[in-house]
């Protein structure tokens, strides 16, 4: 395993739509060598999910994983490391709540994103098996979040009030707890 370059913003990668992954390429060596590149590069940077864009592969996979000791999102519930292929929300909940992003490829910037309370997705798992999955809270954020990236969106495309921007160093000075 090794770990990738993290495309940042700017970078068109980030703003491309991904492409599908057939079913032939889910199982193929070289995305199932990127999918352990994806996650050691997550986990390496601290994040609790990466999509393919991210790494400048124009792909619709995304990886996610909460740990409650994550440094950079504390006292989350866990969720153990899933891989998705092609995820889409299927449904979801009327309800929104603003909750404090980052970016491991917008570094340094957090703001407020209301996302959707619960979501439904359909996806492919790493063994290419169809799954459909019901997440809330912090668990739909992100999904929602690393779904956004497969359509060329970054956090910073969501927030409805700028104000909130802010850097990392006063994020954790002022606004964390």
């Amino acid at each position: 395993m090794s770990l990738l370059k993290i495309a940042r913003l700017g970078h068109p990668k980030i703003r491309q739509e991904a492409e599908p992954v057939s079913a032939e390429e889910m199982h193929s060596e070289a995305i199932q060598r990127l999918i352990d590149d994806m996650i050691e590069t997550m986990r390496d940077a601290h994040g609790v999910g990466i999509a393919a864009p991210q790494v400048h592969v124009s792909k619709r996979i995304i990886a996610i994983e909460v740990s409650p000791e994550n440094p950079r999102y504390p006292n989350q519930p866990a969720v153990p490391l899933m891989v998705l292929f092609n995820p889409t929300i299927t449904t979801h909940a009327e309800t929104t709540l603003e909750g404090w992003e980052g970016c491991l490829s917008v570094p340094d910037l957090r703001g407020r994103v209301p996302r959707w309370t619960k979501v439904n997705i359909r996806a492919a798992d790493r063994r290419g098996q169809a799954v459909q999955l019901d997440a809330e809270g912090f668990f739909a954020r992100v999904i929602q979040h690393e779904v956004d990236h497969l359509h060329g969106r970054v956090f910073l495309d969501r927030l409805p009030d700028l104000s909130t921007l802010t850097n990392l160093r006063e994020y954790e000075q002022f606004w964390k707890h």
